[in-house]
């Protein structure tokens, strides 16, 4: 098994026994370019995890850092396991989008909003028409 591979795993630990949620997250994140998953994967700062009742209010995050630099956590609702394949990878796409651009502009896009979207498509993961 590659590096890479081991490291997208090792951001999939929380989602263990989350099926199939945890497999539509792996899909989303292997298909993220190189650097998208390098960003993820070597910032300390970077989690992503599923919202369960027990853990809603434990999302801990990490105090800025002298550089600057802030946490970046993506918390994902299980329900994106049972709504339609398209809208779910679309939405873990987009939240991860926001996430690498750190809720910032890209391209001409200003509002982050847009931003993510056009990212998320650029990634191959374009918002579907319905979510069900």
């Amino acid at each position: 098994m590659s590096d890479e591979h081991v490291a997208l795993d090792l951001l999939l630990v929380a989602f263990e026994g989350t099926d199939p949620l945890r497999t539509r997250v792996h899909r989303v994140l292997s298909a993220l370019p190189c650097e998208v998953q390098r960003d993820f994967t070597e910032d300390p700062r970077f989690c992503i995890r599923p919202l369960t009742r027990k853990s809603s209010c434990e999302t801990l995050l990490a105090f800025p850092a002298p550089d600057g630099s802030v946490s970046r956590c993506v918390v994902l609702k299980k329900r994106l396991a049972s709504c339609s394949l398209a809208f779910g990878l679309y939405v873990i796409a987009h939240e991860l989008a926001h996430a690498y651009l750190r809720n910032g502009p890209w391209q001409q896009f200003a509002d982050p909003e847009e931003a993510a979207d056009a990212l998320a498509a650029s990634w191959g993961f374009d918002k579907p028409a319905s979510w069900f």
